[in-house]
């Protein structure tokens, strides 16, 4: 029954963090978003700043746990950037895009919530960094490129794109599209002949020690 009811509060606060808003989600909002008593906040948890913290995290497990497997199949950029595309859509819909903006809007003041928000963050910087290191290898990139950086560089991109479409979703529409244009680059280094490669290879080279 524990584990059950710390699942409920999680869930608990996820919700009334997508529908509340971080300045008003409290032990109560919590409690009834999960249907138990705002005692058992502080019980299981010690504090609402926790209990959050816990939740982002266990949010973060759930949604890159749903789209694991997908990650896996990705074999291109342009893979990556379409299912993130839907991935947008969909967490979008189910609120969650509000709530990882209620989130770093709530880590800014709120110090406990930077960690957990910056660790939820981690999760998808992991899985992007796999397949940014798989998908780069064969290209003439590959030898240059550093996944851990860029994989940080995509999960910022997406974070603020999605945070840029409340106020201008024409110019989030259009930072997309040239996400979508590097990929289209990258698709055509790796169409280049043998020869083409090494002589890219080449400039990369002299351009990296320079």
């Amino acid at each position: 029954m524990s584990e059950a009811t710390k699942t409920k509060l999680l869930e608990g606060a996820l919700r009334a963090l997508s529908e509340q808003g971080i300045a008003k989600t409290s032990a109560r909002t919590i409690a009834a978003a999960a249907g138990v008593n705002q005692a058992l906040v502080f019980y299981h948890f010690g504090s609402v700043d926790e209990l959050l913290a816990a939740a982002c995290r266990h949010g973060a497990e759930q949604v890159v746990a749903r789209y694991r497997a997908r990650l896996d199949e990705v074999g291109t950029l342009a893979e990556l950037l379409a299912l993130g595309r839907e991935m947008h859509e969909q967490e979008k819909a189910e609120g969650h895009v509000a709530m990882l903006g209620q989130l770093l809007a709530g880590a800014q003041t709120q110090p406990r919530l930077a960690p957990a928000t910056a660790g939820g963050l981690d999760l998808w910087i992991a899985e992007i960094e796999k397949v940014l290191t798989r998908v780069l290898a064969p290209t003439p990139l590959g030898e240059f490129a550093d996944p851990a950086g860029l994989a940080r560089a995509v999960a910022a991109s997406f974070v603020g794109i999605e945070l840029y479409e409340g106020v201008d979703a024409e110019g989030a529409g259009a930072a997309l599209a040239a996400l979508d244009q590097l990929a289209l680059l990258l698709s055509a280094l790796e169409d280049l002949g043998p020869v083409a490669q090494r002589a890219v290879r080449h400039t990369l080279r002299r351009a990296t020690r320079g």
